[in-house]
């Protein structure tokens, strides 16, 4: 079993950043891939990046312009979302997953919203 919970959104002005978490906990061992993907009001799920068990990560087309950066702390099953100059069409719903071959469990969300 393993499991996946956020933290770190809240509501920030136009430009500022915010670093969200994702923290795994169970058999974090079989986790293969962890994602970050946002749910805008109105607009499907969309994914914004990867990493890899081995540390590979991966972006989305849409966020490679480098204002998303995605990471770890192995020592502490976190997977974290930089996110600067932010945007007020950066609000949304942020989730993290965590892909086990076939099997992908999901967190619960963390709002971000993002005043002009």
């Amino acid at each position: 079993q393993v499991q996946v919970v956020e933290s770190g959104g809240g509501l920030v002005q136009a430009g500022g950043s915010l670093r969200l978490s994702c923290a795994a906990s169970g058999s974090i061992f079989s986790i293969n891939v962890m994602n970050w993907y946002r749910q805008a009001p109105g607009k499907q799920r969309e994914l914004v990046a990867s990493i890899t068990s081995g540390g590979h990560t991966n972006y989305a087309d849409s966020f490679l312009k480098g204002r998303f950066t995605i990471s770890r702390d192995s020592a502490k099953n976190t997977v974290y979302l930089q996110m600067n100059g932010l945007k007020p069409e950066d609000t949304a719903f942020y989730y993290c997953n965590a892909v086990l071959g076939l099997h992908i469990v999901w967190g619960q969300g963390t709002q971000v919203t993002v005043s002009s």
